[in-house]
């Protein structure tokens, strides 16, 4: 039987991903004096890559996971080499709580790891809902395996 994923499925799953990811980035850099250094100092970015592939893959459903990686990586770039640049008027939207948590305040070569690490993790998360028999996803249309 050929059934429709009900509408929460689709955008519902990576919505839920993008909250985790926020609470956990966020938390990383908040209760950071708690965590391992490895941890507290990379946990945000790789968090922030995977929100972006999460949201990517609301907007665009109909991509491949691996055009959603690629996308979310080049977007993590461009944001990434865009902390090089400090116009008066970009600094006033940085200086903002969301504008910071978006746009970040200062180039790091090790921000690009984090990004593939991030973009890894969410080609990886949304590619285990499919199926080794077909390519249905699991929630809700294929048997158990």
């Amino acid at each position: 039987m050929d059934r429709k994923k009900p509408e929460i499925m689709k955008k519902g799953f990576p919505f839920v991903v993008i909250v985790l990811s926020a609470i956990l980035g966020i938390g990383s850099r908040k209760y950071g004096n708690y965590l391992p250094n490895f941890i507290a100092e990379y946990t945000g970015d790789t968090m922030w890559a995977l929100a972006f592939y999460a949201l990517f893959r609301m907007l665009f459903s109909r991509k491949r996971n691996w055009e959603i990686a690629l996308l979310t990586f080049d977007f993590s770039c461009l944001i990434e080499l865009s902390q090089l640049w400090h116009p008066f008027w970009l600094e006033k939207i940085r200086s903002t709580i969301i504008g910071g948590l978006l746009l970040g305040f200062g180039f790091r070569y090790t921000d690009l790891f984090c990004y593939f690490v991030g973009c890894l993790l969410g080609f990886l998360i949304f590619s285990l809902g499919k199926s080794r028999r077909s390519n249905k996803k699991l929630f809700g249309e294929t048997t158990c395996l």
